[in-house]
């Protein structure tokens, strides 16, 4: 966020109309300001070096350097840029990558107007994970290796693969009997005041929660402890229709 208290975007997209479309939607919002127009990943990486934005809106197939790969060399170079992964359908292997690779949430390119809007500010926030159910069925799916293949834009663009879940990392043991409650509420995709609810806790101290458990294991935002929690085998994938 700039000075004047307006939230920064970029737009990484090698489609000029989605651009277009998405400039005109943010633009029109009091506290929103377009930065700055990327059409491939390695120009987006360029222009969160020169830009500084507070958000990155991020397409996953984009020619020169896609975007996962960009969205890992942004958040590996310790960028605060936030960064929404967009995709064309919901349960796609390259938006779950884009998690693993940093991403702090992921939309269909469909997206309502308000719901776009709304994503920007809640990811900028880094207080709460967009559509998070949705994120937990695709997390679900691709946690156990068993997701529908990815539609492939042409030649060369292989789906990436889903990992095996890995060992329980030490890390966890740092977390506190509360603390480990309070990420397996997070990656059941409750939001603060449903963890908050269930606990009997207020909301500022579910936020404290939070943020110790961000700071012991390393990451960057709550979407990045669910794909954690995933991950390290703490929670494992409970629906087997997903």
């Amino acid at each position: 966020m700039n000075e004047s208290g307006r939230l920064r975007v970029l737009l990484a997209d090698d489609q000029p109309l989605l651009r277009m479309g998405f400039r005109l939607i943010l633009e029109g919002e009091d506290g929103l300001e377009v930065v700055g127009e990327a059409s491939d990943g390695a120009d987006a990486v360029r222009q969160v070096g020169r830009l500084d934005p507070d958000v990155v809106l991020m397409d996953v197939r984009m020619p020169t350097l896609d975007g996962i790969e960009a969205t890992r060399a942004i958040t590996g170079s310790g960028s605060r840029a936030r960064i929404i992964i967009l995709t064309t359908f919901d349960l796609d292997e390259y938006a779950f990558a884009g998690l693993q690779a940093g991403a702090s949430a992921f939309l269909l390119k469909d997206v309502a107007p308000a719901e776009l809007v709304q994503a920007v500010r809640v990811v900028a926030s880094g207080d709460a994970v967009v559509a998070p159910r949705v994120t937990q069925r695709l997390l679900e799916t691709y946690v156990r290796g068993a997701g529908p293949a990815a539609a492939s834009d042409g030649p060369g663009t292989a789906a990436p693969q889903a990992a095996a879940p890995a060992p329980r990392d030490p890390l966890l043991e740092d977390l506190t009997p509360r603390e480990t409650e309070m990420l397996e509420a997070m990656s059941e995709g409750l939001s603060n005041a449903e963890i908050a609810h269930r606990y009997f806790l207020s909301e500022a101290t579910v936020k404290t929660h939070v943020r110790r458990i961000l700071t012991k294991l390393h990451l960057r935002d709550r979407v990045q402890a669910v794909v954690y929690a995933y991950e390290t085998g703490l929670v494992t994938p409970s629906n087997p229709d997903y």
